[in-house]
C-alpha cells in the first residue's frame, strides 16, 4: 500500500459495519466527515464524489447581518 498523502480522504468502518469518511487537511486534521454511514462501499465513494463536486459552490456570508 503506498504511503498516504494529505489532503486526502479516509474511509472507515464505523461500530455498525457501516462505511464512513473523513477529509482531512494537510496538516492530518479532520475538516470534513460523512454525515451518515453508507451500507456498501460504493454508496460511500458516491458520497465522496458528491463532496468533491461541491467544490465550486458558492459563500454566503450571513456575518453581514452582525456588523
Amino acid at each position: 500500500m503506498a504511503p498516504r498523502t494529505f489532503p486526502s480522504y479516509k474511509i472507515y468502518r464505523d461500530n455498525r459495519g457501516e462505511y464512513r469518511w473523513t477529509y482531512e487537511a494537510s496538516n492530518g486534521r479532520t475538516i470534513a466527515v460523512s454525515s451518515e454511514g453508507y451500507v456498501t462501499k460504493p454508496d460511500c465513494m458516491n458520497g465522496i464524489n458528491l463532496m468533491k463536486s461541491s467544490y465550486a459552490s458558492p459563500v454566503f456570508d450571513n456575518t453581514a447581518a452582525y456588523v
